[in-house]
């Protein structure tokens, strides 16, 4: 979403790197240049003129002159402010013990409120929380099935009340079976509105009346820039939010709701939503969100998702086996799964402090992973642990096997043989001290780092390399 600014960004910090020091002539015209990359990200013009005055300020102090190096403290500065333009620290939900949670979601129609309602419900199973849902959309046809069947999909029960238009009397109904079933939490999704519907407006405050929820979540949609801002605005005048949930933050657009929002309406972006996906939900990490826009990575995310979906055990387990340059492809295999489940590859190498911007023109087609699986499991066991015994007659049948071309698996085979030998070329510098002792990769993840690879041992498949 923010490539073009933070290409623009880039061109300016660039700049300013080839200046002796920064002065009052060189600040003006590298503030001019961001705020049109601002206005142009649809960013509140409101918001662009306090970050700019600001960035200026701070610029001109006495401790950015004495710097030696204008570009990197101009980054530093951007970096702080717009930190601070999104709130500054992470706000998580209170969820309070002992009690039903209830959370109530609203919002336009077509924001993705009954997606995200089963997002965060995994989200909050996955921490060990006792979930409902909550079907009170009584507008939108087929809007309870959807509820239900996501419901399904993550094993979550759901409150439909099937017949009943009063999505006031379904609330103070689930609000009652959740307390009986001493849930957690209750997320009860609404029917999207328009915030100058006032008999719609007027239904959403009785419902919050009879339920009383701990929080009142905004659902608005990325894509849709200024129009987001002025929704959120309108939302909290009427009915009062305390945040908002960004869904399709992974579209192509410019990327000014997640800028703007929370200096305009004064809440916090409590949630994103990067992908299709009902794990593709993340909490919003301001500092994180800023360092992804100016390209200089997120290793913090990168590490919390390998620890969230990597195997541990094993991947200690295959990270000593990939030491010893002993692994074989259905180790491979077994690894690339696990990668898999981090999500996108190009996302993860997005992570990466100063691969995003080199990767972003790449097409890393993440169907190559399925491509390279086939490949492998159309293989004997005694094929995938002995590669060389692979002739001619062989790669053909796994060609067949797997729906791909002979070119295909000795593609495969030669980039797996390649990567062996430079892993073995590699062990000596990735010992560290003592002899036996590994480096860490990610310093108190825990997760081992394979050489030129992904924590907990994984490393970019075959063919995904950025230049290969």
């Amino acid at each position: 979403m923010f490539d073009a600014l933070g290409d623009k960004l880039e061109g300016v910090f660039k700049r300013l790197r080839g200046e002796g020091t920064i002065s009052e002539k060189n600040v003006k015209e590298a503030m001019r240049e961001i705020k049109m990359a601002l206005l142009e990200a649809d960013v509140n013009f409101k918001v662009v003129k306090k970050f700019t005055k600001d960035c200026t300020e701070k610029a001109l102090g006495q401790e950015v002159l004495k710097g030696i190096n204008p570009g990197q403290q101009m980054v530093k500065i951007v970096h702080d402010e717009l930190v601070e333009m999104m709130g500054g620290k992470v706000a998580g939900l209170d969820i309070k013990p002992s009690k039903v949670n209830p959370i109530v979601l609203f919002g336009l129609q077509g924001a993705g409120k009954t997606t995200f309602a089963a997002k965060l419900a995994k989200r909050l199973k996955k921490q060990g929380k006792r979930v409902m849902l909550a079907a009170c959309d009584r507008q939108r046809p087929a809007a309870i099935k959807q509820l239900e069947t996501l419901g399904g999909q993550i094993d979550i029960p759901v409150v439909a009340m099937e017949g009943e238009t009063d999505p006031v009397k379904v609330a103070k109904s689930a609000m009652e079976l959740a307390d009986r079933e001493s849930a957690d939490v209750l997320i009860l999704d609404t029917a999207g509105r328009l915030h100058v519907d006032d008999q719609l407006m007027d239904q959403l405050k009785r419902l919050k009346a009879a339920v009383k929820p701990i929080h009142s979540l905004l659902v608005a949609d990325a894509m849709t820039g200024q129009d987001a801002v002025n929704v959120a605005e309108a939302f909290h005048e009427q009915i009062g939010i305390d945040g908002v949930c960004l869904s399709k933050l992974d579209g192509d657009a410019r990327g000014g709701a997640a800028l703007s929002i929370r200096a305009v309406t004064g809440q916090p972006i409590r949630f994103a939503s990067i992908g299709e996906k009902l794990d593709d939900l993340e909490e919003f990490h301001p500092d994180r969100m800023a360092s992804r826009i100016l390209g200089m990575g997120d290793v913090l995310t990168l590490v919390e998702k390998a620890q969230e979906n990597l195997d541990v055990e094993a991947a200690e387990k295959m990270s000593a086996k990939m030491m010893k340059a002993e692994f074989d492809l259905q180790d491979f295999l077994d690894q690339m799964e696990q990668v898999k489940r981090m999500g996108s590859v190009k996302d993860l190498l997005g992570m990466i402090p100063g691969v995003g911007r080199q990767i972003k023109d790449l097409d890393l087609d993440d169907s190559q992973l399925t491509r390279v699986g086939c490949i492998i499991q159309s293989m004997t066991a005694q094929e995938r642990t002995k590669p060389e015994v692979i002739g001619q007659s062989r790669k053909e049948r796994i060609a067949r096997g797997s729906g791909t071309t002979v070119n295909d698996v000795n593609a495969l085979l030669k980039q797996f043989k390649t990567m062996k030998k430079m892993m073995k070329g590699m062990v000596g510098s990735v010992m560290g001290g003592k002899k036996g002792k590994r480096r860490r990769g990610f310093r108190g993840s825990g997760l081992p780092m394979a050489p030129g690879g992904l924590p907990g041992g994984g490393s970019i498949p075959p063919g995904l390399m950025p230049g290969r």
